[in-house]
């Protein structure tokens, strides 16, 4: 999958707890306006374990969708990435999300509107 907007991740690994944070903004106009996309450096195994979904500065639409997908192009947090939030932080605990066995991960944003921002943080045990 090609990268689209811009992404920032940030990875931190080696704890008990592994983060990824990821700082994007969505393409602004085209076939692809209002999407984002990037794939981690690192290859991640484990429970996804919290989904944390914070809305930037120039929010996005409301109900955008966030999808982080192994590499088989299966959405990690089985679904429960949709209808996010515009204006405020929303999280997903454990019970609602999947597990990765060694894989890159994908981060997916759509819909979120033209050039807009927001940061996706993924907790994984």
């Amino acid at each position: 999958m090609a990268d689209l907007g811009t992404v920032t991740i940030t990875e931190e690994k080696g704890s008990f707890i592994q983060k990824i944070a990821f700082a994007w903004t969505s393409e602004n106009g085209g076939g692809d306006a209002g999407k984002a996309t990037k794939t981690t450096s690192n290859t991640y195994s484990g429970e996804v374990v919290r989904l944390v979904t914070v809305p930037g500065t120039d929010a996005p639409s409301d109900n955008y969708g966030v999808q982080i997908l192994d590499e088989d192009g299966t959405d990690i947090l089985m679904g429960a990435g949709a209808n996010r939030d515009e204006a405020n932080t929303e999280q997903v605990l454990a019970s609602s999300l999947g597990c990765v066995a060694n894989d890159l991960l994908t981060l997916s944003v759509s819909a979120a509107g033209n050039a807009r921002k927001g940061t996706v943080y993924l907790y994984l045990r």
